[in-house]
Parts: structure tokens; sequence; C-alpha cells
């Protein structure tokens, strides 16, 4: 059974930045793409950003050069750093493993208010 356990979100300015970590357990991290979604209240699950097992690196156009995701593999983490932040990023922010099955996390809400 794969756990995954997001941790890092808050309350932030506009304009300011939060790093969103996403720690998994089990022995898949290394092969699976990790992602992060985001859910808004009264709106859908969103894609977020993700990381493939190969490296490469994917974007919603609406956090292209405002996030990055990175991940260490020794670890199991994968990390959503998160610049200059706007009022419409404010959602609960959940992490995605997905090899053979896919898993969530429970997610962590991000409120960007002054």
């Amino acid at each position: 059974q794969v756990q995954l356990v997001e941790s890092g979100g808050g309350l932030v300015q506009p304009g300011g930045s939060l790093r969103l970590s996403c720690a998994a357990s089990g022995s898949i991290f290394r092969v699976s793409t990790m992602g992060w979604y985001r859910q808004a209240p009264g709106k859908q699950r969103e894609f977020v950003a993700r990381s493939t097992s190969g490296g490469m690196t994917d974007y919603a156009d609406s956090v292209k050069g405002r996030f990055t995701i990175s991940r260490d593999n020794a670890k199991n983490v994968v990390y959503l750093q998160m610049s200059s932040l706007k009022p419409e990023d404010t959602a609960v922010y959940y992490c995605k493993a997905e090899a053979r099955y896919v898993y969530w996390g429970q997610g962590t809400q991000v409120t960007v208010s002054s």
C-alpha cells in the first residue's frame, strides 16, 4: 500500500512563495510519475504539474514560470515550489503517484490572501 502525505500549505500574501512537499511510502516512487493537482471551492480538481520517472516535467499554463516541481528519489519526496502566488492559486493541493495504480494524498490547503 502506498501512502502519500502532503505538507507545507498555509496562508500567504499575494506575490509570496510556498513550498509543498509530498512524502511517499512504498517502493514505487522511483518508477512513478508524481504530480500535483489542486481543487478550489466549487471547482473540479485540475492538473498543476507532473514529474516523470525519466525526469521530464510538465505544467499547467496557469502556473508556468511561477511553479517548479522537483523530486528527490533518495528521499521519496516530490516538491512543488510556488512563487508569485495569486489569489486564484487558492485551493487544496493534492499529490498524485501514478505507476501501475494511482494513489492520492489527503491534500494540503493553500490560501493566498492579503
